[in-house]
């Protein structure tokens, strides 16, 4: 369902950025971004373009975007059906809550709207972002008729968020990292640097496979044509143990944007 390393696309989107987003088959959207039309109509140009020699069909993309905010059932339905509309790919491969906000009545609506959008087609998997042990403890104890698979969140080597982390994989529940290069805070930390040098990789490319080792779904972001090709690049090394914790022991919660997680 999840891929390895998938393209976080917060940013302003280009169709030109297609030649970029061949190494990748996973693309993470949301309302909030306001691209999912430029996402959606990337992905359709390369699927169609001469470019496409390996014949990628849309069943081989994963899409992802996300609600922009809870409330009602039918606003959160409403606004299922114009992202599917919006990004032109049929359907949504993983539709999540992007944040916890707007109290239990607002999530749990938003929640049963997202398991109606699977029962009708629209989307295939659902999920949330940024929920906290709480919420994902209240939804589950509301009975849904089906669990999330997905919880997107910010994790780095600078903000393990172990506990989430753990509950969430002791649960089945896949993590997503967003933020996993720390928006370049971090890249001139001397350990990070020190440990790029010793496996041969960039800075980033370390941080995209400390995620992939701790079993989470890395969502790196650039603007930089060449690093978008680059950041995918990270199956030729592998970190060893005492790296590994040494890279986890250098969290400070940093938080890079929001964190909602201990929202009511």
């Amino acid at each position: 369902m999840a891929q390895q390393v998938q393209i976080g696309t917060r940013i302003k989107v280009s169709e030109d950025y297609d030649k970029e987003w061949r190494r990748y088959r996973a693309f993470d959207s949301a309302q909030m971004y306001r691209n999912e039309k430029e996402v959606g109509s990337a992905i359709l140009k390369y699927l169609s373009s001469t470019g496409n020699a390996s014949g990628l069909k849309r069943e081989d993309i994963h899409y992802t975007t996300k609600l922009a905010s809870n409330s009602s059932y039918d606003a959160a339905r409403k606004s299922i059906k114009q992202s599917v509309k919006q990004c032109g790919l049929g359907y949504i491969d993983l539709f999540l809550l992007h944040s916890p906000y707007g109290g239990k009545a607002a999530r749990l609506a938003s929640w049963k709207a997202v398991e109606d959008a699977i029962a009708d087609g629209e989307v295939k998997t659902g999920g949330v972002s940024n929920f906290g042990i709480k919420h994902l403890q209240e939804l589950m104890a509301s009975k849904p008729r089906i669990l999330p698979s997905v919880n997107q969140i910010e994790v780095h080597p600078f903000n393990t968020r172990t506990e989430l982390a753990s509950f969430c994989q002791e649960h089945d529940i896949v993590v997503e990292a967003y933020a996993p290069l720390v928006r370049a805070l971090r890249m001139k930390n001397p350990a990070i640097k020190f440990l790029s040098d010793k496996y041969s990789c960039t800075p980033a490319q370390l941080l995209v496979r400390w995620s992939l080792q701790h079993g989470y779904v890395p969502l790196p972001k650039s603007v930089t044509k060449s690093r978008i090709v680059e950041n995918a690049q990270v199956s030729g090394f592998e970190i060893d143990g005492g790296d590994m914790m040494q890279m986890d022991g250098l969290d400070e919660y940093l938080v890079t944007d929001w964190d909602p997680v201990d929202a009511d």
